[in-house]
Formats: structure tokens, sequence, C-alpha cells
């Protein structure tokens, strides 16, 4: 038994599970290539209800097959609605009729890939719902689950039961969620170790009396029985096994290290799922509970300077995950932490789960949430961020080794500062300019990069209509187009835009400027020169907030050591017509941008102006047939054509007359091809698509 253990402790042991742990996941997760069991042309899936959430009259699950599919209906009427809330249940059978389709590609750079995703899960295809015949053959366990959901749902404050108790983020508000992800506590409405921290002293002390083995089985079962119910997430999963193993090591006095623990806890959860090690639950979780008992020696001192220095290593040891993945920090957010931490973990999450069970205490528990978003919208207020562009893994891992090197030494600090600087200054050696056509939908947004982001230009934003619904029919799920486009710009290290040029205000062209002066540094904006509508004084409205310039009916604009020229200057009783119609030459390359001029006003221009061998043309309105007359294309004669759409749009763009039209030049839509970014360097370029 003795060398038993002697052999467990051995540091060479760890080193060979570590190298066989490297091996597995990229035998499994990289060499290994998975497809779907359907082949996509199905029309009828039958398979167990693994999850569900109604928000709004969109109902979506996760559905247990042969593979598991993502299923989408949306409900038709308020009766519909009600009646699902009642009768579905998790594990339930469930008939459905519709179609497959192919989860979306990130269409524009250096944003979450929804296909990567749940192709991490396993999960290869969505399933859209014509129709459905769910039968009631639950089992006695998948009822209690879902008896606990409802409940939650049917509660007062169900958004917070639900993503505090159970771990079901679905009902939360994306304004609210968004707030924790500015303040960098997020990280709190996720079920974690804090969460099985608060269990294990519930329940430790009412199993006080049990023996150490009887009372570990219980707790087990009661932890594992709580992962069932929070689906098995990562952090929980990893808080339980961690504290299975450390009880083992202590009863049986096998001295490990909390530290050697913690890999071996992830060693298992690897060997079930190699593919767990792209969840960022797990990824944040082992990291920053790994720095936490590394640095734990040095968690000294009265409450508030251990809780500043917990704060603050947590904050270090997720700092080159956040750049990963939101290209940015907030540095705040370790001051932020020391008071959101304990207040969510002490007092917020016992409360629900308290209130969960006695309904009656539903009143204070609003009055604490209320102060809980209060300060959550007030830190927001206060945040100061960060920019760390989008890098080489190499110097990731070397802000890692300098993180933990300054357990040793303090003056490893200048190296994460410096790591961070060079990060920071290497966008700014590029020499190219850059042309992004944006994939924001049915809509126009493009950004114009001067050699090394001397000038930044953006010509639209981009925008979704918006439609009064029903109350029923509301969602609290909603979302910014150009939040994207934010977060492709910051993982390039921009954080300004010079000059935004808005072509005229459609929502599809202008309906995302308030969100972007709102979220990044804007130095002026400039208007058509029409008179503005609601929306554009909506803008001006928050341009005189933010203290912005903005101009209107100007004839040009210097752009690094170009000049963009606004060509269409007559005014017109039709809004789409007044749109800026921008020309510009770089590198010797021409190109002109339409906005949504008609056939009328491109007659006008070639009448007027000399803008003929165009090499990239922007085309009019979404490639509607009001414009891009056959005339005015063979006059321009452009090499490659540039169509904005929306995916099944609803006005059936591109027009398959101006297609036709278009044939002879190189078409791109961003509908088919996603985002084209064109890179232009001493009169060559070259094309890059993201194809959904």
């Amino acid at each position: 038994m003795n060398n038993l253990k002697l052999i467990l402790r051995c540091n060479i042991l760890f080193i060979v599970l570590f190298i066989f742990t490297i091996l597995y996941i990229l035998f499994f997760t990289v060499i290994i290539k998975y497809d779907s069991k359907y082949d996509g042309t199905e029309t009828t899936i039958t398979g167990k209800i693994r999850e569900y959430s109604i928000n709004g009259s969109k109902l979506q699950m996760t559905i247990a097959s042969k593979e598991d599919i993502i299923a989408s209906y949306y409900i038709k009427s308020e009766e519909e609605k009600e009646n699902l809330l009642e009768n579905i249940v998790i594990g339930q059978t469930i008939n459905l009729s519709g179609t497959l389709e192919l989860p979306l590609n990130n269409t524009i750079p250096n944003n979450f890939n929804y296909r990567k995703y749940l192709y991490n899960q396993k999960i290869y295809y969505l399933f859209n719902i014509d129709s459905y015949v769910i039968q009631d053959d639950a089992n006695f366990i998948d009822k209690i689950k879902d008896y606990l959901y409802k409940r939650a749902y049917n509660l007062d404050n169900s958004s917070y039961l639900l993503v505090l108790v159970l771990g079901d983020k679905s009902l939360i508000s994306s304004e609210i969620y968004s707030n924790y992800q500015t303040n960098g506590t997020s990280h709190l409405l996720a079920i974690s170790g804090s969460h099985i921290a608060v269990l294990l002293v519930v329940f430790s002390f009412v199993l006080r009396h049990l023996k150490e083995i009887p009372r570990l089985l219980t707790l087990s079962a009661i932890l594992f029985f709580f992962a069932f119910i929070t689906n098995f997430q990562a952090a929980v999963m990893r808080a339980i096994i961690f504290f299975i193993l450390s009880s083992i090591n202590k009863i049986k006095k096998l001295n490990y290290s909390n530290l050697q623990i913690l890999f071996i806890t992830a060693y298992i959860l690897i060997l079930i799922n190699p593919f767990i090690i792209y969840d960022l639950g797990f990824i944040y979780s082992f990291t920053v509970c790994g720095g936490i008992i590394y640095y734990s020696d040095k968690i000294t001192g009265n409450y508030f300077i251990k809780m500043f220095k917990l704060s603050l290593i947590s904050f270090l040891f997720s700092l080159p995950i956040s750049a990963c993945i939101n290209y940015e920090v907030n540095v705040t957010s370790v001051l932020i932490n020391m008071i959101f931490v304990p207040w969510i973990s002490v007092i917020v999450f016992p409360l629900s789960i308290i209130t969960f069970i006695f309904p009656f205490l539903n009143p204070l528990l609003s009055i604490t949430l209320n102060i809980t978003d209060f300060l959550n919208n007030l830190f927001v207020e206060f945040s100061l961020f960060i920019n760390i562009p989008k890098t080489s893994i190499i110097f990731i891992v070397l802000l890692f080794i300098f993180i933990i090197l300054l357990k040793h030494n303090k003056k490893y600090f200048l190296g994460i500062i410096g790591v961070l600087l060079i990060i920071k200054f290497i966008p700014k050696l590029d020499s190219n300019y850059y042309i992004y056509y944006l994939d924001i939908g049915q809509g126009d947004s493009t950004i114009l990069i001067a050699p090394h982001q001397k000038e930044i230009v953006m010509i639209d934003t981009g925008g979704k209509t918006t439609y009064n619904t029903e109350k029923w029919k509301k969602s609290n799920k909603t979302y910014n187009l150009s939040d994207n486009t934010i977060k492709l710009l910051k993982s390039l290290g921009i954080t300004k835009i010079d000059n935004l040029i808005l072509t005229h205000g459609d929502t599809d062209h202008a309906g995302e400027a308030i969100n972007i002066i709102n979220k990044i540094k804007v130095k002026n904006v400039i208007f058509n020169h029409d008179t503005f509508n609601d929306l554009e004084a909506k803008i001006i409205t928050a341009l005189k907030k933010k203290k912005i310039d903005y101009y209107q009916a100007i004839k040009g604009l210097d752009f690094y050591n170009n000049k963009l020229y606004f060509i269409n200057n007559e005014l017109s009783d039709n809004e789409n017509d007044n749109s800026i119609v921008l020309y510009t030459s770089i590198n010797g390359l021409k190109l002109l941008f339409m906005g949504d001029v008609g056939v009328d006003v491109e007659d006008k221009l070639i009448d007027t102006y000399n803008i003929c061998n165009i090499d990239i043309l922007k085309v009019g309105h979404h490639g509607s047939n009001t414009s891009t007359s056959l005339d005015f294309i063979n006059y321009t004669n452009p090499k490659y054509s540039i169509i904005s759409v929306g995916r099944n749009n609803r006005y059936n763009h591109p027009n398959d007359e101006v297609l036709d039209i278009l044939k002879y030049t190189n078409i791109y839509r961003t509908d088919k091809d996603g985002s084209v970014v064109f890179k232009i360097k001493n009169n060559k370029f070259s094309i890059k698509t993201h194809t959904p």
C-alpha cells in the first residue's frame, strides 16, 4: 500500500499523464474528424427532449436522437404557448417535422463561431420545426428535473432563479447579462465552485453526525444530482470531482497537494470527454482555480487584503483567456469582483435557493436583486478597459509564464506589461490598406483602414427593423448587429473611428449608429444633405450627449493620402436617392460606394463624373432592380461587384435581372460569401471571404 502511494505521488507520473492527455486530446479532437449521422435531407426527427427554453414566441430544444440536434419552433398563438409551458416535459419523446440546416460559421472575422461551438458538443445540425407531436413518456427523474425548472420559471424573479439556482440563462435579459460581461462578473451567473461550496456547507452541517465514508457518499450523491439538474456543466463537475478526490486524499492520507488533485480532476474530465478542453467554463474554471491554489500561500492579511489578492489573482489568470475571447479586459473588474463575489456568493445565491424553496421570501429577494442590478449598472459607468488585439498563441503562453513567475519575483510584472505592449503595438506595423465589406444581414456596413491604422472610416452601420408585437411574443433576448463589428475592430487593435459616414437615414444603413457611438470612440459623423428623419434625430441627440462633431452635405473627406469624394449632391424627395455616393482611388484602385440610390441618380452621375473603369463597386440598394442599370454598369465597367444582402431576405434581393447585368464582373455577395475583405498594397490586392 505504501509503495502504491509513493508511485501515485511521483511527479514523473504527472508528467506522463500530462503528455498522454495532450496526445489524447489531439487524437480525438483534431486528428479524428466527426461527421453527422444525418445526411441533411431528413424532414422528420424523433428523439427525447434533453432540455428546452421558451422565450417570447420561440421554443428551442436540444433533442437527443441519433445525435443531439438543436431544434427551434416559432409558437403560433398565446394559447399554444400556455399549452407548451404546461405540458412539455424534459425527457419526453417528440416527433418533429421540418428541415435540417447547418449552423453558420462566423461571417465577420474574429467573432464567435457557432458552428465550431456546436461541433465541439458533437452537434452538427439545426432543425427548423414546422410541426410536432409530443408523447407523455418522461421518466420519474426527468419529471423531477422538469418540475424544478417549471417552478423557477413560474416564480417571481424567474430569470435570476433560473440562472442562479439551475444555471439556465435563457430568461436573463441581454442588457443585464451584457453589463455583467462588461464588469467582468459574468462568471457569477454561471453555476460554479462557489455554488457547490454553499451546498457543501449546508449539507455537511445536516449530515455532520454521519461517519466520514457514509457522509462522503451521501454528499457525492447530492452533488451529482445537482450536476444532473444543471446539465453537468464543466465548472460544476470540476468542483464536485475535486471535492471527492480531496476527501479521499484526506481520508486515505495520500498527501497529494491541491494542485495535483486539480490536475487529476482535469485528467478525469478530459478522459470522459476530450472536447471539454474547448469549453469556456472548463478553461476559466481550471485556470482561475489553479491560479488561486498556486498563489494560496500569498493570500494573507486581513479580510479586505485577502479579497483584493484573491480578485487580483483571478484577474491575472483569466486575463490571457479574456484577451483571446473579448480582445479587451476590464481592469476595474478587480475591485468590482471584490464587492460582487461575496455579495452574490454569500447573500444573493443562498437567498435565491431559500426563496426557490419558500416563495414567500420573494419580496426580500426582489429588494436584493434590485440592489444587485443597481450596482451592476453603476459599475458599468466606471469601467476601464484595455484593448488587447488578436495575437499569436506564443504571446498568450508568455503571459501565462510571466503570471506564474510573478509569484517568485515582482519584476516579472514588467514582463506582463511588456508582452501586452508588444501585442498592442504589432497591428500598427501593418502597412496595408484594408476594406471590409461586412456581412451584417440585410443592410450595409463597410470599414476602410489606412496603413498603420492611421485613419479608420466606417460607411454605414447596418441595422434591423423592429416591429411592434404582442406582449407574449416579446423576447428579453435582444442583440445589436454592430456588436460583431465592434468586436472585429477591437480584435484588430482599433478603438477609434475617425469618420462615421451614414449614407442616409434608413434603418438598414444607420440603425446601429447609436450602439456604435456608445461602445467605441467616434471622432466625427457625416450625414447626407437631406433633412433629418426620426432615426437621424435620435442619432444627433446621442452625438450631442457624447459631444461628437457631426457634419452634413460635405464635398470631400481626407483619408490618409487619399480623398473620399461625395458625388451625389442633388436633393430629391426620395430618401434612397439622397444617399451619399462615395468615390475614391486607393493605390490606383478605383472604388465606388452607391448607397441606395436609384437608376435616375445613376444616370446623373455618369453624365457628371468620370467614374469609368471602377475596380470595386459597392452595388446600390442591395441588388434591387431599382438600381444598377445596364447603362450604368457599361459606363462604370466594374471588375468586382459587392452586394451586401441578407440571407433569405423578404425582398428577394439581389434581383435576378441585376445579377444578369453584373454577370461579367466578379460578384461577391455577403449572404453567400460572408464578409469580403480586400487587402491593398502597391497597386495590388488580395481578396478573402468569410463564408457562412
